[in-house]
Parts: structure tokens; sequence; C-alpha cells
């Protein structure tokens, strides 16, 4: 064993009484320790350190070995090097080789920042590595005297260098050191920066509230491993409101995608159940519809659910309960999994598990859908028709034999069985003005999309020497062609501007870089996930560096023959990694487009394989989404008449609003391969089907 993870968890806490078993995001603080350490690829075993019955019995269900504290090192005195010394000495073998100690007092700690901190310690780096994060703040004493500053002297932010705070989230240690020192600070001492949004400690019940308040936006969508699906009925399937008519009618909007996610649980054996308060002809129609049980008419659901959950001997722990008001709260203690809507009550929202980024009516339940999914094997996949022999292809190591597994891409994961992955290629179509990107990514949000694409250069690099001294033409008069592309690239504080503005339209962003300053740039802004253009597909040294990331890479293949893409998947592994088919003719003909390269694709690579277009109208895309793409890329534009090299080939905003509309219609109609007859068709066939001998 080379890594050990130490998480002391005492029983006795003064400003929070058990505070290790306080929940944030449904889950006790010493279970979340415990599973950022778990899901660490460099941590090889975990152990939690504590003198209380019910924290040991918290961290054993999460996976962790518990080493119990003796009564002279749990006092609020002992330290927490001492805990993590005697459980060394309670571990069988040799020393590890690293020592890591962790405390539930973070309650947002990335496996990643672990990794990275874990890794310096390996590589020889540090001896000593703690998690920090960076500021720039005046600090002063009570007395009124500069810490870190002169008081006379008061240098901007930018020519100040930052300081780094302790979040006392986590410590790798060299366990010789450790031993030899008896502290957590020896040798050459390095700091893992970490965001802010992670360096929340837990020390009196008001940063048990803002940790519990920010969960819902820091925590990573991970799959819901649960056997079934409880929802409520009004503000989970619906916006909680109705439209009533003339003659007292009530009518609900309803999301086509949540009726997909319901049907997708359904076929992968995920039993489903609607409870509703009141009893309305709307609940029982749509129910019947998604062909899920309904009880309604309730006073207590409670009760209702206590029985279903007995008929049908399911684990309370392995269910999920979507609810968004007060009377959900006691089913929503009930199972192991609540989950709220995110314009649910205060209430609510804190005593969920979950807060989903949908709101009721408009994907929830298909949000959920798709988390419960992504927790399950996937399916063996069907075997050919015989008269449909599977196309010959050339080697590729292994042919896999499995269904690709879905990559997450941000909120989303993309592969199949998710929805379609749809991205508005922004590009340059920007023209270097944030307005109109800021525009742009309304269009593209207001369409449905899930994520919006720019392209990031370092024009010194990108733009040949013989290109730079030529004179282009352009909306701001006549210029070389080098200033011309710098008067149009983005920097630092318009991406900060375009991350928080797509953070407050629910829609992920990421861009194409085109050089390894570029990547390095990105890597800055916290992008979810990089884009390989087809032009730089055989750049290898590009790849390299987008490898290195660990960060999910969206791969297009225009203008490249098999075995260079072959050598860019070599470099860029699969685990991570979403294909595209793409033909780079601008606009592209039809004859050009050969969707079939789709399954191609994705049999010879076994990975995620979308599409990215450049045709005009919408006619190819919707063709490539019933051929399996996961996942539409398409330029798009304000007007196509405006000045610039892609505006010609893009979408205006009717046109993929149109996109958006007809991809989800074509999911939803395309079924899962199952003859039934369907409640449609009952009175047609009473009345017209003849059966004779």
């Amino acid at each position: 064993m080379r890594v050990l993870a130490v998480v002391p968890a005492r029983g006795g806490s003064v400003g929070v009484p058990l505070k290790n078993l306080e929940k944030v995001g449904g889950i006790p603080l010493v279970a979340r320790a415990v599973d950022a350490c778990l899901r660490a690829e460099l941590v090889d075993e975990v152990v939690v350190s504590t003198d209380h019955d019910l924290i040991a019995r918290a961290a054993e269900d999460a996976g962790a070995r518990v080493v119990r504290r003796p009564a002279d090192l749990s006092g609020p005195t002992a330290s927490s090097e001492s805990a993590v010394l005697h459980a060394l000495s309670e571990t069988p073998g040799e020393d590890p080789e690293i020592v890591v100690l962790v405390q539930c007092t973070s309650a947002f700690i990335d496996p990643r920042d672990l990794d990275a901190a874990v890794g310096r310690v390996l590589g020889g780096e540090a001896d000593s590595v703690f998690s920090g994060v960076e500021t720039y703040e005046f600090v002063w004493t009570g007395a009124g005297h500069g810490v870190n500053h002169d008081p006379a002297v008061r240098p901007r932010r930018q020519d100040r260098e930052p300081h780094f705070r302790e979040t006392g989230a986590f410590y790798v240690m060299r366990t010789p050191g450790l031993r030899e020192r008896g502290h957590r600070f020896f040798g050459t001492v390095a700091v893992q920066p970490v965001p802010s949004r992670h360096a929340v400690e837990i020390d009196v019940p008001e940063d048990l509230e803002i940790a519990r308040a920010l969960a819902p936006f820091v925590d990573e969508p991970l799959p819901i491993d649960v056997d079934a699906v409880v929802t409520d009925f009004d503000g989970v399937h619906t916006d909680d409101r109705a439209f009533v008519d003339s003659e007292g009618r009530e009518m609900v909007a309803v999301s086509r995608s949540d009726g997909m996610g319901i049907a997708l649980l359904r076929r992968a054996g995920v039993k489903t159940l609607v409870l509703s308060t009141e009893r309305n002809p709307v609940v029982a129609a749509r129910a019947a519809k998604l062909g899920v049980p309904v009880v309604q008419g309730l006073g207590a659901k409670d009760a209702a659910l206590r029985a279903w959950l007995t008929a049908e001997g399911l684990d309370p722990e392995r269910v999920a309960y979507v609810g968004n008001d007060v009377n959900d709260l006691s089913c929503m203690a009930m199972v192991g999994w609540p989950v709220a809507v995110p314009d649910a009550h205060p209430r609510v929202r804190a005593a969920a598990r979950v807060v989903l980024s949908a709101p009721g009516g408009a994907g929830a339940v298909r949000e959920l859908s798709d988390r419960v999914l992504a927790a399950r094997p996937a399916a063996a996949p069907e075997a050919a028709p015989e008269t449909v022999p599977a196309p010959v292809l050339p080697a590729y190591g292994t042919a896999p034999l499995a269904e690709p597994r879905p990559v997450r891409i941000g909120r989303s994961l993309v592969g199949p069985g998710q929805p379609v992955y749809v991205i508005g290629e922004i590009g340059i179509n920007h023209n270097g003005d944030v307005e109109i990107a800021r525009r742009l990514i309304d269009v593209a949000a207001d369409a449905g999309c899930q994520a919006v694409k720019f392209q990031k250069r370092t024009p010194e690099i990108c733009v040949p020497l013989e290109q730079r001294d030529q004179i282009r033409q352009t909306p701001w008069g006549e210029m070389t062609y080098m200033e011309y592309k710098l008067r149009t690239e983005f920097g630092a504080d318009e991406y900060a501007h375009i991350a928080k503005y797509c953070e407050e339209r629910g829609v992920d962003w990421f861009a194409s870089p085109w050089d390894v300053p570029s990547v390095e740039f990105l890597e800055n802004m916290d992008v979810v996930a990089h884009k390989v253009a087809s032009a730089s597909v055989t750049d290898h040294e590009l790849l390299r560096a987008l490898a290195a990331t660990r960060k999910p890479v969206i791969l297009s293949t225009g203008m490249s023959t098999i075995e260079e893409i072959d050598a860019a998947v070599e470099i860029l592994g699969t685990e991570r990694l979403v294909m595209m088919h793409a033909t780079s003719t601008y606009p592209l003909p039809p004859e050009e487009a050969n969707l079939r390269m789709i399954t191609t694709l994705r049999q010879r690579y076994g990975v995620p394989v979308g599409y990215s277009g450049h045709e005009r109208g919408l006619q190819i895309s919707l063709a490539a989404v019933t051929l399996g793409a996961v996942t539409v890329e398409r330029h798009i534009t304000l007007d196509r008449t405006m000045w610039g090299s892609d505006h010609a080939a893009s979408l205006e905003p009717s046109g993929l609003e149109h996109l958006v509309r007809d991809i989800r219609i074509i999911e939803e109609s395309l079924g899962d391969g199952v003859k039934r007859v369907y409640p449609g068709e009952e009175a047609p066939r009473a009345r017209l089907r003849r059966v004779t001998a």
C-alpha cells in the first residue's frame, strides 16, 4: 500500500454537536469525506478514526475501515496528527509511503485535487502538501496593524502576489517525515490550490447553513443507484401552474423529455410511482400515458408510500423520491435518496440529498432518470439481424463489444440512452463583441441547447507568417490579418464574463483550443470539457496537452484519414472521449455527409459518437440523430448575412429552435423496438379488426 487516507471524526464537537454526522447534500459529513477519498485514483485505502458508534457505522456504510480511537486521543485538545499516527499503528503491515489527513469539516473535496496533491508528493516535488485557496485579502490584527501588507501602500490586485489561505480540507505527507516530526508540515511544503467554492470549513452552525446552501451548486451530479423512483406530480412533472378554461377544466404543461425518461426507467427495470395529494383527472391521464401507477387524493403521502414499498418489496434506502413542497418532507425522510427540484420550498431543498438543475415541468424527471440510468450496468447490445451483415472494419486495438459508456460533460451525460447533447457552436461568430456573444448564448439557451462552444487561439502561434501582414477589409476598417485576429480574440476578462453568463443561463461552455497555451488558458477558466477541431486532429502536441487535463474531450474527425484518427485516439485514450463525425466542407453538400460513419466510428472505437454539421438546413442533422448520434453541434448566428467567414453556414435563432424541437420529437418517437398495442390503438382495433380462422 502506497497511499493511506485517514479521516479523524471524533464524536465530540464544541461548535456543532455531532458535527461529523450532520448532512450536507443529504450525506453525512464523514461519508462525504470517505467518498472523496474512495474516488481519488491514487488513494489505496481509507480509514476513519473515531470514538463514536454512530460515526463508525456511517463510515463503514460509506466504505471505510474504522479504527477505534482511545479516549485519551479523543478529547478537544487532541491533535489531528495524533489520530493519524494512531491509525498508522493500527494498520497492519509496513507503513504506507504517503499518508493523507482528510478532515470532515470540509464538505467539498474534489478527488482530482486530492490526486494532484498526492502526485506532487509521490513525484518528489514536496514532502508535505496542503489544500489552500488563493486570496488577495488584506489581513489586519485586532490592534489595527497590517499582517500581510503595509497599510500605507494599497497596490492593485493585479500588482500583488497571491497569498493562500489554508482550507483545512486535506494534508498529504510522507509517512517517515510525519513520524519523525509529529507534525503535518515538514521538509518542502507546497500548497495545492482549490477553488474558492470548495473552501468552506464548518466550525459553527452558520458554516453548516452555508455549506447546505452551496451543495446543489457545488456537488457534481453523480449517478444515483436506486431500484425505484417515486415522484410528486404538481411542481415535479409540471411547473406547479394550472390553466383553467371557461368551463373550469384544468390543463397543465408537461415535458416530452420527462416522458422519455420514464420510459427509459421502465425499460431498465426501475419501478416508478406517482403520488399526488389532489385528485385530478389530469394526473390520472398523464400517469396513464406514461404507464406509471398513480395514487392520488391522499391525506398522508407517507402512509401510501410505505404501503407501496412493502407491497413491492423495496428497500427504502434504494428508492428516490422527488418533491417540491413541505407535504413531501415525510416521504423524503423515508427514502435513501430525497430529491428536490431547484424551485422547491427552502425546507425541501435543505432536506434533499440531490437538488436537480432542471425545474419541474421542464426536464426535472428526465434529469433524474439519466442519473439513475447512469448507475446501472450498460445493457449488452442486441444481436444484429442475420440479413444485415456487420460492416468489416480495419482493426483498432481490441474491438469493443459493449455499448459505449456515457461521458459526463458538465451537467449532462453524453452517450447512448441519454438526451442528445446539443451544442450551439458560437466559434468566432461573436466577431470580438461580448454583447454579441451574450445574445448568442441566449439564442442557444432559449432553444434548449445544453452547451455553447467557442474557439480559443494564440494568434502569435496560429497565424502563419505569410498571412500576418496581408491586408483585410473588416467592419473596423482596413487592417492586417494579424491585427484582425487579435481584435476578435477574447481574453480572460471576456471569458470570465461568458462563464458567469452561461452559469446564469444554465448552459455548459467550452472551446476548441488551437494551441498548447490556449489549453492552459481554458484550464484556468475551468471549462467542463475540451473540443478538438477537425483541423487539429494531427496536432499531437496539442492532443497530449489535452489528454493531460483529464477532462472530457470531444474529437471532431473532419478532413482526417482513419489512420490519423487512430493516432489521435491513441494519445487521447477512450475513457473520457466523445467523437464527432464531421465533413469539413462549408457548406456541406448532402453527397459528402456520409452519415453511416457514425456507426463505423462507434464500432471501431467503442465511444459515444455525435455529429458536427456544416450543412444548410436541418435534414442531415436530424438524420444523424436517427442513426444514433448522441450529440449534435451546429454553428449559430444572429443573422447569416453578418460579416465573418462562418455566418453563412450557421443556423439563425429560429432554425436552431426548430432543430432542438425536432431532435426531442425524434428521441421520443424512436421508442424501444418492442412491438406492442398502444392505448390509442385499442378503439380502432375493436372497431376494425377481423379475426378469421
